[in-house]
Protein backbone atom coordinates (compact mmCIF):
# COMPACT_ATOMS: atom_id res chain seq x y z
CA UNK A 1 0.00 0.00 0.00
CA UNK A 2 2.97 2.45 0.51
CA UNK A 3 4.28 2.05 -2.70
CA UNK A 4 0.60 2.95 -4.94
CA UNK A 5 -0.21 5.51 -2.05
CA UNK A 6 3.17 6.96 -3.03
CA UNK A 7 4.01 6.48 -6.68
CA UNK A 8 0.34 5.41 -8.08
CA UNK A 9 -2.27 7.47 -6.68
CA UNK A 10 -3.04 10.15 -9.20
CA UNK A 11 -3.00 13.56 -6.79
CA UNK A 12 -3.76 15.84 -9.64
CA UNK A 13 -6.42 14.13 -11.70
CA UNK A 14 -7.56 11.60 -9.88
CA UNK A 15 -7.37 7.36 -9.91
CA UNK A 16 -3.93 5.60 -10.23
CA UNK A 17 -1.47 5.47 -12.64
CA UNK A 18 -0.18 1.47 -12.23
CA UNK A 19 2.67 1.92 -15.05
CA UNK A 20 5.53 1.74 -12.94
CA UNK A 21 8.84 1.22 -13.33
CA UNK A 22 10.53 -0.83 -10.36
CA UNK A 23 12.03 2.32 -8.40
CA UNK A 24 8.68 3.92 -8.80
CA UNK A 25 9.38 5.81 -11.15
CA UNK A 26 5.80 6.96 -13.70
CA UNK A 27 6.52 4.90 -17.24
CA UNK A 28 3.53 5.69 -18.73
CA UNK A 29 0.74 8.21 -17.80
CA UNK A 30 -1.95 6.20 -19.66
CA UNK A 31 -4.27 4.60 -16.86
CA UNK A 32 -6.38 1.00 -16.96
CA UNK A 33 -9.39 1.23 -16.16
CA UNK A 34 -9.50 -2.13 -14.89
CA UNK A 35 -6.83 -0.38 -12.35
CA UNK A 36 -9.22 2.44 -11.55
CA UNK A 37 -11.89 -0.59 -9.71
CA UNK A 38 -9.62 -2.49 -8.43
CA UNK A 39 -7.64 -0.29 -6.66
CA UNK A 40 -10.88 1.18 -5.64
CA UNK A 41 -11.62 -1.81 -3.86
CA UNK A 42 -8.27 -2.50 -2.28
CA UNK A 43 -8.02 0.55 -0.67
CA UNK A 44 -11.48 0.17 1.02
CA UNK A 45 -10.93 -3.61 1.57
CA UNK A 46 -8.03 -2.91 3.49
CA UNK A 47 -9.71 0.18 5.15
CA UNK A 48 -12.48 -2.19 6.12
CA UNK A 49 -10.41 -5.16 7.39
CA UNK A 50 -6.70 -3.96 8.34
CA UNK A 51 -6.90 -0.39 9.64
CA UNK A 52 -9.11 2.56 9.14
CA UNK A 53 -6.47 4.69 7.56
CA UNK A 54 -8.58 8.20 5.95
CA UNK A 55 -6.01 8.09 3.06
CA UNK A 56 -7.21 4.92 2.05
CA UNK A 57 -10.60 6.10 2.14
CA UNK A 58 -9.91 8.99 0.05
CA UNK A 59 -7.58 6.67 -2.26
CA UNK A 60 -10.54 4.76 -3.05
CA UNK A 61 -13.13 7.40 -3.80
CA UNK A 62 -10.54 9.25 -5.86
CA UNK A 63 -10.95 5.81 -7.85
CA UNK A 64 -14.18 5.27 -8.03
CA UNK A 65 -14.71 9.16 -8.62
CA UNK A 66 -12.22 8.87 -11.81
CA UNK A 67 -14.55 6.23 -13.01
CA UNK A 68 -17.91 7.77 -12.79
CA UNK A 69 -16.44 10.79 -14.55
CA UNK A 70 -14.28 9.36 -17.14
CA UNK A 71 -14.58 5.73 -17.76
CA UNK A 72 -18.10 4.99 -19.16
CA UNK A 73 -19.13 5.42 -23.28
CA UNK A 74 -22.54 6.76 -24.02
CA UNK A 75 -23.65 3.32 -24.75
CA UNK A 76 -23.10 2.65 -20.40
CA UNK A 77 -20.09 0.11 -21.48
CA UNK A 78 -16.65 0.91 -19.88
CA UNK A 79 -13.24 1.99 -21.27
CA UNK A 80 -10.15 -0.28 -21.04
CA UNK A 81 -8.11 2.66 -21.58
CA UNK A 82 -8.08 6.41 -20.81
CA UNK A 83 -5.15 8.91 -20.95
CA UNK A 84 -4.63 10.65 -17.10
CA UNK A 85 -7.38 13.39 -17.57
CA UNK A 86 -9.57 10.44 -18.76
CA UNK A 87 -9.53 10.89 -22.02
CA UNK A 88 -11.07 7.53 -23.57
CA UNK A 89 -8.32 5.58 -25.49
CA UNK A 90 -9.63 1.87 -26.36
CA UNK A 91 -12.90 -0.09 -25.81
CA UNK A 92 -12.62 -3.84 -25.41
CA UNK A 93 -15.38 -6.56 -25.82
CA UNK A 94 -15.08 -7.39 -22.10
CA UNK A 95 -17.21 -6.40 -19.16
CA UNK A 96 -14.36 -6.57 -16.43
CA UNK A 97 -14.10 -2.90 -15.85
CA UNK A 98 -17.15 -2.82 -15.27
CA UNK A 99 -16.92 -6.06 -12.78
CA UNK A 100 -14.38 -4.37 -11.13
CA UNK A 101 -16.05 -0.96 -10.82
CA UNK A 102 -18.78 -2.96 -9.01
CA UNK A 103 -16.54 -4.41 -6.11
CA UNK A 104 -14.93 -1.20 -5.69
CA UNK A 105 -18.67 0.95 -5.13
CA UNK A 106 -19.85 -1.99 -3.25
CA UNK A 107 -16.02 -2.15 -0.87
CA UNK A 108 -16.47 1.58 -0.48
CA UNK A 109 -20.25 2.04 0.63
CA UNK A 110 -19.52 -0.44 3.51
CA UNK A 111 -16.23 1.52 4.11
CA UNK A 112 -18.60 4.68 4.11
CA UNK A 113 -21.46 3.93 5.00
CA UNK A 114 -23.22 5.55 2.09
CA UNK A 115 -25.10 2.90 0.62
CA UNK A 116 -25.71 5.14 -2.52
CA UNK A 117 -22.72 3.27 -3.45
CA UNK A 118 -24.06 -0.09 -2.79
CA UNK A 119 -27.13 1.25 -5.09
CA UNK A 120 -24.64 2.16 -7.43
CA UNK A 121 -23.27 -1.34 -7.58
CA UNK A 122 -26.13 -3.34 -7.90
CA UNK A 123 -27.56 -1.36 -10.98
CA UNK A 124 -24.33 -1.83 -12.33
CA UNK A 125 -24.07 -5.34 -12.10
CA UNK A 126 -27.31 -5.63 -13.41
CA UNK A 127 -26.19 -3.68 -16.46
CA UNK A 128 -23.36 -5.97 -16.43
CA UNK A 129 -25.92 -8.73 -17.33
CA UNK A 130 -28.51 -6.61 -19.92
CA UNK A 131 -24.59 -6.66 -21.90
CA UNK A 132 -23.97 -10.28 -21.56
CA UNK A 133 -27.59 -11.50 -22.05
CA UNK A 134 -28.00 -8.90 -25.02
CA UNK A 135 -27.17 -10.38 -28.64
CA UNK A 136 -24.55 -8.69 -30.23
CA UNK A 137 -24.15 -6.11 -27.96
CA UNK A 138 -20.35 -7.65 -26.56
CA UNK A 139 -18.53 -8.44 -30.07
CA UNK A 140 -18.02 -12.27 -30.17
CA UNK A 141 -14.61 -13.26 -29.89
CA UNK A 142 -14.88 -15.84 -32.62
CA UNK A 143 -17.19 -16.01 -35.63
CA UNK A 144 -20.24 -17.47 -35.66
CA UNK A 145 -18.02 -21.29 -37.12
CA UNK A 146 -16.98 -21.90 -33.29
CA UNK A 147 -19.67 -21.32 -30.74
CA UNK A 148 -17.84 -21.54 -27.57
CA UNK A 149 -17.74 -20.05 -23.83
CA UNK A 150 -15.23 -19.21 -21.74
CA UNK A 151 -14.49 -19.63 -17.68
CA UNK A 152 -13.19 -16.09 -17.00
CA UNK A 153 -16.41 -14.07 -17.23
CA UNK A 154 -18.11 -17.19 -15.45
CA UNK A 155 -15.88 -17.45 -12.37
CA UNK A 156 -15.56 -13.46 -11.82
CA UNK A 157 -19.33 -13.12 -12.01
CA UNK A 158 -19.11 -15.27 -8.45
CA UNK A 159 -16.67 -13.19 -6.81
CA UNK A 160 -18.54 -9.80 -8.01
CA UNK A 161 -22.02 -11.08 -7.07
CA UNK A 162 -20.60 -11.94 -3.63
CA UNK A 163 -18.96 -9.15 -2.94
CA UNK A 164 -22.08 -6.67 -3.68
CA UNK A 165 -24.03 -9.04 -1.39
CA UNK A 166 -22.00 -7.98 1.44
CA UNK A 167 -23.16 -4.52 0.90
CA UNK A 168 -26.83 -4.97 -0.31
CA UNK A 169 -29.29 -7.49 -0.80
CA UNK A 170 -31.00 -8.56 -4.24
CA UNK A 171 -32.28 -12.12 -4.96
CA UNK A 172 -30.46 -11.75 -8.65
CA UNK A 173 -26.94 -12.01 -6.66
CA UNK A 174 -27.47 -15.34 -5.28
CA UNK A 175 -29.44 -16.15 -8.92
CA UNK A 176 -26.11 -15.55 -10.29
CA UNK A 177 -23.88 -17.16 -8.48
CA UNK A 178 -25.79 -20.19 -8.33
CA UNK A 179 -26.30 -19.90 -12.29
CA UNK A 180 -22.32 -19.62 -12.48
CA UNK A 181 -21.40 -22.89 -10.23
CA UNK A 182 -23.76 -24.66 -12.41
CA UNK A 183 -21.92 -23.39 -15.37
CA UNK A 184 -18.44 -24.26 -14.28
CA UNK A 185 -19.56 -28.21 -12.91
CA UNK A 186 -21.65 -28.23 -16.34
CA UNK A 187 -19.59 -26.90 -18.84
CA UNK A 188 -16.00 -26.36 -17.73
CA UNK A 189 -14.94 -29.13 -15.43
CA UNK A 190 -13.87 -32.22 -17.83
CA UNK A 191 -12.81 -35.30 -15.17
CA UNK A 192 -11.19 -37.08 -18.35
CA UNK A 193 -8.12 -34.45 -18.23
CA UNK A 194 -8.43 -34.18 -14.52
CA UNK A 195 -9.13 -30.06 -15.64
CA UNK A 196 -10.95 -27.06 -15.70
CA UNK A 197 -10.99 -25.80 -19.19
CA UNK A 198 -10.82 -22.24 -20.26
CA UNK A 199 -12.69 -22.17 -23.48
CA UNK A 200 -15.54 -25.24 -24.36
CA UNK A 201 -18.44 -25.56 -26.85
CA UNK A 202 -21.59 -24.36 -26.63
CA UNK A 203 -22.71 -26.90 -24.45
CA UNK A 204 -19.44 -27.94 -22.97
CA UNK A 205 -17.98 -29.54 -25.65
CA UNK A 206 -14.16 -30.21 -25.78
CA UNK A 207 -12.65 -28.16 -28.51
CA UNK A 208 -9.33 -30.07 -29.78
CA UNK A 209 -7.61 -27.27 -30.60
CA UNK A 210 -4.54 -25.25 -29.00
CA UNK A 211 -6.89 -22.63 -27.58
CA UNK A 212 -9.33 -25.42 -26.25
CA UNK A 213 -7.15 -27.67 -24.51
CA UNK A 214 -5.93 -24.46 -22.46
CA UNK A 215 -5.57 -24.84 -18.88
CA UNK A 216 -4.92 -21.93 -16.86
CA UNK A 217 -3.71 -23.37 -13.43
CA UNK A 218 -3.62 -20.14 -11.30
CA UNK A 219 -7.54 -19.15 -12.91
CA UNK A 220 -8.45 -22.35 -11.87
CA UNK A 221 -6.79 -21.89 -8.14
CA UNK A 222 -8.43 -18.65 -8.45
CA UNK A 223 -12.28 -20.51 -8.96
CA UNK A 224 -11.81 -22.76 -6.48
CA UNK A 225 -10.96 -20.44 -3.46
CA UNK A 226 -14.15 -18.33 -5.19
CA UNK A 227 -16.20 -21.16 -4.59
CA UNK A 228 -14.74 -22.21 -1.52
CA UNK A 229 -15.96 -18.83 -0.22
CA UNK A 230 -19.23 -19.53 -1.08
CA UNK A 231 -19.37 -22.88 0.44
CA UNK A 232 -18.49 -21.23 3.75
CA UNK A 233 -21.26 -18.56 3.33
CA UNK A 234 -23.02 -21.19 3.27
CA UNK A 235 -22.61 -23.21 6.24
CA UNK A 236 -19.74 -25.34 4.32
CA UNK A 237 -22.03 -26.94 1.82
CA UNK A 238 -20.09 -30.13 0.89
CA UNK A 239 -21.16 -30.67 -2.67
CA UNK A 240 -19.46 -27.36 -3.27
CA UNK A 241 -16.69 -27.82 -0.76
CA UNK A 242 -16.19 -31.09 -2.76
CA UNK A 243 -16.44 -29.73 -6.04
CA UNK A 244 -13.88 -26.35 -4.90
CA UNK A 245 -10.75 -29.09 -3.47
CA UNK A 246 -11.07 -31.61 -7.06
CA UNK A 247 -10.65 -27.73 -8.90
CA UNK A 248 -7.57 -27.17 -6.43
CA UNK A 249 -6.44 -30.43 -6.34
CA UNK A 250 -6.28 -30.60 -10.16
CA UNK A 251 -4.74 -27.24 -10.78
CA UNK A 252 -2.51 -28.04 -8.42
CA UNK A 253 -1.02 -31.18 -10.37
CA UNK A 254 -0.89 -29.07 -13.61
CA UNK A 255 0.08 -26.22 -12.16
CA UNK A 256 2.99 -26.34 -10.03
CA UNK A 257 6.10 -26.67 -11.42
CA UNK A 258 8.63 -30.20 -9.81
CA UNK A 259 11.26 -28.73 -11.31
CA UNK A 260 11.58 -25.23 -10.21
CA UNK A 261 8.39 -24.53 -7.87
CA UNK A 262 6.05 -21.84 -8.55
CA UNK A 263 3.00 -21.92 -10.26
CA UNK A 264 3.19 -22.16 -14.11
CA UNK A 265 1.46 -20.22 -16.48
CA UNK A 266 -0.15 -22.38 -19.25
CA UNK A 267 -0.47 -26.35 -19.98
CA UNK A 268 -2.50 -28.06 -22.78
CA UNK A 269 -4.64 -30.84 -21.14
CA UNK A 270 -3.33 -33.10 -23.75
CA UNK A 271 0.35 -32.59 -22.98
CA UNK A 272 0.63 -30.87 -26.05
CA UNK A 273 3.57 -28.04 -26.34
CA UNK A 274 1.38 -24.64 -24.46
CA UNK A 275 0.75 -21.92 -27.98
CA UNK A 276 1.27 -19.00 -25.57
CA UNK A 277 4.47 -17.57 -25.70
CA UNK A 278 4.62 -16.98 -21.60
CA UNK A 279 3.54 -20.26 -20.95
CA UNK A 280 6.54 -21.23 -18.77
CA UNK A 281 6.92 -18.14 -17.01
CA UNK A 282 5.81 -17.95 -13.05
CA UNK A 283 3.53 -14.52 -13.36
CA UNK A 284 2.61 -12.93 -9.58
CA UNK A 285 -0.67 -14.00 -9.82
CA UNK A 286 -1.24 -17.26 -9.99
CA UNK A 287 1.00 -17.60 -6.62
CA UNK A 288 -1.15 -15.29 -4.68
CA UNK A 289 -4.32 -17.20 -5.78
CA UNK A 290 -2.61 -20.66 -5.02
CA UNK A 291 -1.64 -18.88 -1.59
CA UNK A 292 -5.54 -18.04 -0.69
CA UNK A 293 -6.48 -21.14 -2.24
CA UNK A 294 -4.81 -23.67 0.36
CA UNK A 295 -5.64 -21.44 3.29
CA UNK A 296 -9.35 -21.99 2.20
CA UNK A 297 -9.10 -25.70 1.84
CA UNK A 298 -7.55 -25.90 4.92
CA UNK A 299 -9.94 -23.97 6.54
CA UNK A 300 -12.92 -26.31 5.21
CA UNK A 301 -11.09 -29.87 5.59
CA UNK A 302 -8.53 -29.39 8.77
CA UNK A 303 -6.42 -31.76 6.64
CA UNK A 304 -3.11 -30.98 6.93
CA UNK A 305 -2.28 -31.52 2.70
CA UNK A 306 -3.45 -27.96 2.59
CA UNK A 307 -1.48 -26.44 5.28
CA UNK A 308 1.94 -28.32 3.66
CA UNK A 309 0.90 -27.20 -0.02
CA UNK A 310 0.10 -23.30 1.06
CA UNK A 311 3.53 -23.27 3.02
CA UNK A 312 4.80 -24.76 -0.08
CA UNK A 313 3.56 -22.16 -2.11
CA UNK A 314 4.00 -18.84 0.14
CA UNK A 315 7.57 -19.96 0.80
CA UNK A 316 7.96 -20.39 -2.73
CA UNK A 317 6.37 -16.85 -3.54
CA UNK A 318 7.87 -14.56 -1.07
CA UNK A 319 11.25 -16.32 -1.38
CA UNK A 320 11.36 -14.44 -5.33
CA UNK A 321 8.44 -12.13 -5.98
CA UNK A 322 9.13 -9.09 -3.26
CA UNK A 323 11.82 -6.54 -3.93
CA UNK A 324 13.84 -6.02 -1.39
CA UNK A 325 15.24 -2.82 -2.36
CA UNK A 326 12.59 -0.80 -3.61
CA UNK A 327 9.76 -2.59 -2.12
CA UNK A 328 6.49 -4.23 -4.18
CA UNK A 329 6.51 -6.79 -6.04
CA UNK A 330 8.13 -7.98 -9.32
CA UNK A 331 5.58 -9.64 -11.91
CA UNK A 332 6.95 -11.68 -14.15
CA UNK A 333 9.76 -14.29 -13.63
CA UNK A 334 11.23 -16.64 -16.10
CA UNK A 335 10.74 -20.44 -15.22
CA UNK A 336 13.58 -21.00 -12.55
CA UNK A 337 12.54 -17.93 -10.46
CA UNK A 338 15.08 -15.53 -12.09
CA UNK A 339 13.05 -11.74 -12.65
CA UNK A 340 12.25 -11.28 -16.36
CA UNK A 341 11.37 -7.89 -16.38
CA UNK A 342 11.53 -5.55 -12.96
CA UNK A 343 8.51 -2.58 -13.02
CA UNK A 344 6.21 -2.73 -10.31
CA UNK A 345 3.07 -2.37 -12.88
CA UNK A 346 1.46 -2.05 -16.45
CA UNK A 347 -2.08 -2.43 -17.43
CA UNK A 348 -2.54 -5.62 -15.98
CA UNK A 349 -0.19 -5.93 -12.99
CA UNK A 350 -1.07 -2.85 -10.07
CA UNK A 351 -2.24 -3.17 -6.81
CA UNK A 352 -4.75 -5.93 -6.57
CA UNK A 353 -3.86 -9.28 -6.39
CA UNK A 354 -0.66 -9.25 -4.15
CA UNK A 355 -3.04 -6.63 -1.81
CA UNK A 356 -6.11 -8.75 -1.57
CA UNK A 357 -3.84 -12.26 -1.13
CA UNK A 358 -2.31 -10.40 1.82
CA UNK A 359 -5.65 -8.64 3.28
CA UNK A 360 -7.59 -12.43 2.83
CA UNK A 361 -4.99 -14.53 4.09
CA UNK A 362 -4.13 -12.13 7.25
CA UNK A 363 -8.20 -12.61 8.24
CA UNK A 364 -8.09 -16.23 7.30
CA UNK A 365 -4.63 -16.80 9.50
CA UNK A 366 -6.62 -15.19 12.56
CA UNK A 367 -9.92 -17.11 12.01
CA UNK A 368 -7.97 -20.64 11.92
CA UNK A 369 -5.67 -19.33 14.69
Amino acid sequence: MPFWMRYGLDRKHGGVYTCIDRDGRLMDTTKSVWFQGRFGFIAAYAYNNIEQNPEWLAASKSCIDFIEKHCFDADGHMYFEVTENGTPLRKRRYVFSECFAVIAMSEYAIASGDKTYAEKALALFKRIQRFLSTPGFLEPKYLPALQARGHSITMILINTASRVRAAISDPILDTQIDESLAAIRKYFIHPEFKALLEMVGKDGEFIDTCNGRVINPGHCIETSWFILEEARYRDWDKDLVRTALQILDWSWEWGWDKEYGGIINFRDCRNFPAQDYSQDMKFWWPQTEAVIATLYAYQATHDEKYLAMHKQISDWTYAHFPDREYGEWYGYLHRDGTVAQPAKGNLFKGPFHIPRMMIRSYMLCQELL
